[in-house]
């Protein structure tokens, strides 16, 4: 293999172009959302339901649903336009629910931008620009108790530095959660998001610690370190009792 490497490497050189190894790509990407769920699916104990913060049309539910196929889904989507790929997926499913309304500290209204459909963001003060919606907001506690949802709990959120105000309206579900995954940021989306290991330090103070980050992303605008997905288990599994390498 080493020969054949070789004259390849001399073969191309005398094009007058050269092989650069390609450093960035890892040799084995085990930083993935699937190798990340199915080993923590392995790890903690029986997850009841699971709900989806920010589910666009529902894939990242379809994509879990491979490691944790017997729980109950509910996804949460602020965006309307995806309802219907979210009645498809119900449809398909039947332990899938779904909500159109923003995950929030309490049941009321927001504002919301909607200008990105897989993205989005929702603001915390009153917004009339030309690309924002009021919308309705739900706690997540609220939500439980009103479809008599069940723990232990698998709670993700995908929702653009809003993840202070959804988890403050959960506090009841996060006692039940047996994983947390949040999408984290190295950069203030807004004034009062948190930075990833910000997150870090307030769901330790909730008694959770991370066990996998998967999904890093560079900014597109300079390839700056920007976010990733982080899984928070709780803190006193018997995963952080061993503290060796081998």
């Amino acid at each position: 293999q080493r020969m054949i490497k070789s004259l390849l490497k001399k073969i191309i050189n005398k094009t007058g172009y050269s092989l650069i190894a390609n450093h960035n790509k890892p040799a084995k990407n085990w930083f993935t959302m699937d190798r990340a769920l199915a080993r923590t699916a392995r790890r903690i104990n029986e997850v009841h339901t699971v709900i989806d913060v920010g589910a666009s049309d529902g894939r990242w539910s379809a994509a879990c649903m491979r490691a944790f196929p017997k729980a109950n889904y509910l996804l949460v989507e602020a965006q309307s336009r995806h309802t219907t790929g979210l009645e498809a997926l119900k449809t398909e499913h039947p332990n899938v629910d779904y909500v159109i309304a923003v995950a929030g500290p309490s049941d009321g209204k927001v504002f919301f931008d909607d200008s990105d459909p897989f993205g989005g963001q929702a603001k915390t003060a009153i917004d009339t620009s030309e690309n924002t919606t009021e919308l309705p907001q739900i706690s997540l506690d609220n939500e439980i108790h009103r479809k008599s949802l069940k723990g232990p709990f698998l709670l993700k959120l995908d929702t653009h530095g809003y993840e202070i105000p959804i988890l403050e309206g959960a506090k009841e579900l996060l006692k039940q959660a047996e994983l947390v995954i949040i999408e984290t940021y190295n950069f203030k989306l807004t004034d009062s998001s948190l930075r990833y290991w910000e997150m870090t330090k307030y769901m330790e103070e909730q008694g959770f610690a991370p066990i996998e980050l998967v999904d890093f992303m560079l900014r597109e605008k300079d390839q700056a370190f920007w976010q990733m997905d982080t899984f928070y288990i709780r803190k006193d599994h018997a995963v952080f009792k061993y503290n060796k390498y081998k």
